[in-house]
């Protein structure tokens, strides 16, 4: 009975999955943005996803216009109208279909604000909980958090209040908020003088144009000093009396009437300095960033020494450090010194969180940092893994990360510790998707989108998806160079001569003195802050007949493309106007040839006032930049709109024969294709191309010095290069050598390294842990050493 009574017994049924825990895919189906062509592929949530693929070849458009972009459209649509009202206005991405979105975190390689207030400390929670943990144990105790912030200013006032209650009675009031902010530097570290006599032409009337300042040489600005009445206009500002020469450079604010306009007179030297001098250096347009140079010095601010802090703050102490002294500490080292005041319980909470910032700085890879370091002056990759510790503690889940190349200017040593954080993120329950080339990165991917084949037109199309292992196999461009190694060279170039350097103390540089040989590819090693950067451009790249080559914006404006600042629209221009005799300048989107309607930017952008500038195609030209008249010349039956539309591979060979054949362009052109630039469309504005890009950009755009005894200087040209392109750098590295050119190049790439005829190698760790040379020799010296982190990455690599 009681076998029959337990086959009788039913099995316990099994839950239905709920339709809630089904949506585990982000569905993107149809997707158009930019060279995307109707692209479908469905991205496992809560898993770590890499896209591969060359340079352009739709990655970015795919993760960053595609899906972020739309997750962030969705997101923006939930504030309420009023909050909408002062934000961007974004558009649907050119999309079919996308389902299954989650809210999406963007960590990308824009540079930090680059406003001097604006700090390591202040961009991460780590300034904020110092403030608040000196405003607590901070002896003697001078007030509130804001006491100790270089961005709050002290302010008091005075006054009478009435207060009805029974009897209205008058009550004197005063009020004082404690802020840190130094009163002379305001908070910015440094002090700018200007000279005077850089403002004007003694030997000449301001009626004759005195005021070389630019903007001041005409209009309102000089007509406003022309007729105050303080003064002669007709006189020499040379003869100028004490007075006259003070009202003319430092009269206060005076209200007055020019021509029957009510108009406020101010000295020319505090009208410049709040017009000019409160604004970013690099934000400057050129000529005003040129008067700047040559009329203000900037000298580290004699009261705060620097600190930005006023004496109250600097005065107040925990264990005999001031906050200025913590924030100037690395921040591995104030890691531990709050490790050392666990002690004080009251606020264990306190420490516990600002331990885990710092920790976390650390992790990274990024302890050589200090919290007072400017924010402007972070690298790309520096910047993104600051963003980075924003979010690793975290307790957000189920939502998407967006990372761009996170392990641009990592060391091998800390693209471990990365990763490890990439999979901190996937494993706390969230979407982690990865634009990256480093094999290092995509072998710990979950799932793998591979784009290609090519890249601009040729590309745009899903060329894989899967796994690592399978990707392998895939025969994809990248599949195939997934596991290509350069092998160390047998035999290395022998130096021509050498480039010296003595005493080199900057930054983290402890007295170094190095013989830099040249005329073979030397290559700079070293961990992150390891004085890689210190050395090269501190003390190298200043030297006379050194080109440097780095990752810095391009100076220039939404206009500029690579067919203008490489000079390559010069001899295109001219074969227009040949071919249809008439002047070259019609053929200009900047000049006689341009649409009227948008000015020859092919777009017309509209300032909501409340939102920012919203760009919309011109109707009139159609984005074509060029009036219709213009377009009617054809060369090679193409008009000069569709040649600024060709890729630089495109363009080599409708300028290279036939009736277009141009040999100044195709030269341009060439040295375009050589630095793996080939997919790049001539009129891509210059301010969407990537750090990398940029570089690669600079160095097409330098003529190789006749003779080849010029001396070059890379900063990690590599960033942003697929695997199947390193290659191809190599090869260019060698061309420029085997000329007679120097080549000096900071790198990670060990394919660079395994490449290189001799390795300067920093460390051993980073800050003040490195500053020093660890070993210097070829390749193969170093691998036999296996005495530095270099040489141990090295060594794996090349399999020895």
């Amino acid at each position: 009975m009681a076998a029959d009574r337990n086959a009788r017994t039913p099995e316990p049924r099994r839950p239905e999955p709920r339709r809630a825990d089904t949506h585990d895919l982000i569905r993107v189906h149809g997707a158009r943005v930019n060279n995307l062509r109707d692209v479908s592929v469905e991205i496992p949530k809560r898993r770590l996803t890499v896209f591969t693929g060359v340079s352009g070849s739709g990655k970015s458009s795919l993760v960053f216009g595609t899906v972020a972009a739309e997750s962030q459209r969705l997101t923006n649509e939930t504030y309420p109208a009023f909050v909408q009202g002062f934000m961007p206005s974004l558009a649907r991405p050119d999309v079919d279909v996308l389902e299954g979105l989650t809210t999406a975190i963007v960590v990308d390689q824009q540079r930090m604000g680059a406003d001097p207030r604006s700090t390591v400390g202040t961009a991460t929670d780590a300034g904020a909980l110092l403030r608040v943990l000196f405003s607590r144990l901070g002896e003697p105790h001078i007030g509130p958090p804001g006491a100790y912030a270089f961005n709050v200013a002290s302010v008091s006032a005075s006054g009478a209040i009435t207060v009805e209650r029974g009897d209205r009675n008058a009550v004197k009031a005063t009020f004082r908020r404690t802020g840190g902010m130094c009163p002379r530097c305001e908070g910015r570290g440094s002090v700018s003088d200007i000279d005077p006599a850089r403002l004007y032409d003694g030997s000449t009337s301001l009626a004759e144009g005195a005021i070389t300042v630019p903007g001041y040489t005409g209009g309102w600005n000089a007509r406003l000093y022309a007729e105050s009445g303080f003064y002669d206009p007709a006189k020499p500002v040379g003869e100028f009396t004490e007075k006259e020469l003070h009202d003319f450079l430092y009269r206060e604010a005076t209200r007055m009437k020019i021509a029957g306009i009510n108009m406020t007179y101010e000295g020319l030297v505090p009208r410049i300095r709040k017009s000019m001098l409160s604004k970013d250096r690099e934000a400057m347009q050129p000529h005003v960033r040129e008067f700047v140079d040559r009329a203000v010095t900037f000298a580290t601010c004699p009261d705060c020494a620097g600190t930005r802090l006023n004496e109250g703050a600097r005065s107040s102490r925990i264990a005999g450090k001031s906050i200025a002294d913590a924030c100037a500490m690395q921040i591995s080292d104030l890691a531990e010194w709050v490790g050392g005041l666990r002690g004080r319980t009251a606020v264990a909470p306190l420490l516990d969180a600002l331990r885990g910032i710092l920790d976390s700085f650390v992790e990274i890879g990024l302890g050589y940092l200090s919290l007072d370091r400017r924010a402007g002056t972070l690298s790309g990759g520096e910047a993104q893994r600051v963003k980075m510790v924003r979010h690793l503690g975290s307790s957000l889940t189920d939502v998407t990360y967006v990372f761009d190349e996170p392990t641009v200017g990592m060391h091998p040593h800390d693209i471990q510790r990365m990763n490890a954080l990439l999979l901190r993120l996937r494993d706390k329950g969230n979407t982690v998707l990865v634009v990256e080339h480093k094999p290092e990165t995509i072998a710990i991917a979950d799932h793998v989108v591979d784009l290609g084949p090519g890249a601009g037109a040729d590309g745009g199309t899903v060329c894989f998806e899967g796994t690592v292992e399978a990707l392998r196999a895939s025969g994809t461009l990248t599949g195939r160079h997934f596991d290509d190694r350069a092998a160390v060279k047998k035999s290395v170039r022998r130096p021509t001569g050498t480039l010296p350097v003595r005493g080199a103390t900057t930054h983290n540089l402890r007295g170094v003195d190095v013989d830099v040989p040249l005329g073979v590819l030397t290559v700079v090693t070293g961990v992150a802050g390891s004085g890689k950067s210190s050395l090269v451009q501190g003390s190298i790249a200043g030297a006379p007949g050194v080109v440097s080559v780095d990752q810095g914006p391009i100076r220039g404006s939404r206009r500029s493309n690579p067919a203008t600042y490489t000079g390559l629209l010069d001899p295109v221009r001219k074969a227009f106007a040949k071919a249809g005799g008439v002047k070259p300048a019609l053929f200009s989107p900047n000049s006689e040839g341009a649409c009227p309607a948008c000015g020859g930017i092919g777009v017309i952008y509209t300032d909501l006032a409340t939102t920012g500038a919203v760009a919309t195609t011109c109707e009139e030209c159609e984005g074509r930049r060029f009036q219709a008249s213009v377009l009617e010349h054809r060369l090679g039956g193409r008009d000069i709109s569709e040649v600024l539309a060709m890729s630089v591979a495109e363009a080599g060979e409708f300028f290279g024969a036939g009736e277009a054949r141009t040999p100044a362009a195709h030269t341009v052109l060439r040295r375009l294709a050589d630095v793996g630039l080939g997919y790049l469309k001539l009129g891509q504005p210059l301010t969407t191309l990537s750090g990398g890009e940029r570089q690669r950009l600079k160095l097409a755009a330098h003529k190789p010095a006749k003779g080849g005894d010029g001396v070059y200087v890379l900063d990690e040209p590599t960033a942003g290069l697929h695997l199947a392109d390193v290659e191809q750098l190599l090869a260019l590295l060698d061309r420029l050598v085997d000329s007679g050119t120097s080549v000096i190049v900071v790198e990670h790439h060990q394919a660079v390294m395994a490449h290189a005829d001799w390795i300067i190698d920093l460390g051993p760790g980073a800050g003040h842990d490195g500053g020093r040379f660890v070993f210097e020799g070829t390749p193969a010296g170093l691998i036999a050493a296996r005495a530095t982190r270099t040489a141990e990455h090295l060594a794996a690599y090349v399999g020895a």
